[in-house]
């Protein structure tokens, strides 16, 4: 298992400068540059003299190699630099912001396995009847509609009829719990909409494969009731492609809440990430995508630790 792990975070280590590569040349030759921004876009009075003085200011006068490679050094002692936009550290900011997208997360991960998880047993369990159809219509709804239309229409409908809206502020959990869980249930229940139909209907599918096997008809001719050869026999087996899939899905979350996040006005990564972009902010971009990639890498690491707990037969050398 040791000798496994050193080779995957060996492997880890060229898929992490890849992405940092990606990104940080793809910030350089998108339109736009952060020293027009800083000096009132493209209708300020900047002249090419000042833009220029800014840019030497920032260290982007520099060839990329020598900008990537001072970045990377930086980055390895800790240093996610300061914004080139508000003056404030790279990291702070991200720790600040990470708390909410986290929790949103985490939040909608849970809601989507405990409500993802029973329909798609049941579903199994009551193949072909109404109950089966039922719920198999349900996901399909749900994976059909955008999680942003949702949000928009969750909105709507809480202002006309509840006289309800998004706060313009924030409690952290650990501030005002009550609060916050009221403020960030609506949020975590629309994301988990679109995943609790995926993870659904790949547990009904895996929960039919595992059911068909040798094993099952064993426990079931041993007398053993359906609910102990369901739960204990059949879904362990059953969940190895749904941990695949609700790992890979939380880091998506952890990245991929922007809209989502713009429509609840909630201060997590993805606005910091959107207005990032917008205004060519290098360094924070750079340093998002060095930790959201983090993220991935870890968490697919962690999966397939899992693996081997989840299926005994699974042995890592």
């Amino acid at each position: 298992m040791q000798r496994y792990l050193a080779r995957r975070l060996l492997i880890g280590i060229p898929t992490l400068l890849g992405a940092t590569i990606f990104a940080f040349i793809l910030l350089r030759v998108i339109p736009g540059a952060v020293a027009t921004e800083l000096l009132g876009g493209a209708e300020g009075i900047a002249t090419g003299t000042t833009i220029e003085k800014l840019r030497r200011e920032l260290g982007l006068d520099r060839p990329l190699v020598v900008q990537y490679v001072t970045w990377l050094a930086d980055i390895l002692r800790g240093d996610f630099g300061t914004s080139m936009w508000s003056g404030k550290s790279v990291g702070g900011t991200i720790l600040s912001r990470l708390p909410f997208t986290l929790q949103l997360a985490i939040m909608a991960e849970l809601f989507s396995l405990l409500i993802g998880i029973p329909i798609g047993i049941m579903a199994a369990i009551r193949q072909d009847t109404w109950i089966d159809y039922g719920l198999r219509f349900w996901s399909i709804f749900f994976l059909a509609v955008p999680t942003f239309w949702l949000g928009l229409l969750v909105i709507m409908v809480g202002v006309a009829f509840f006289q309800w809206s998004p706060p313009l502020g924030y409690n952290t959990f650990w501030q005002a719990p009550g609060a916050n869980l009221s403020q960030m249930i609506f949020p975590a229940l629309i994301l988990a909409s679109h995943e609790s139909a995926r993870i659904g209907r790949m547990t009904r599918s895996s929960m039919l494969e595992v059911l068909r096997e040798d094993y099952i008809r064993t426990a079931r001719a041993k007398g053993l009731r359906e609910a102990i050869v369901v739960l204990r026999h059949a879904l362990k087996n059953a969940l190895i492609p749904i941990v695949t899939f609700t790992s890979v899905y939380f880091g998506a979350l952890m990245g991929g809440v922007v809209v989502l996040e713009a429509i609840f006005n909630i201060p997590g990564l993805g606005t910091l990430f959107l207005e990032s972009i917008r205004f060519r902010d290098y360094t924070v971009v750079q340093a998002m995508v060095f930790f959201l990639a983090t993220v991935f890498i870890v968490i697919n690491l962690v999966v397939d630790i899992m693996y081997g707990w989840l299926d005994p037969r699974i042995r890592y050398e």
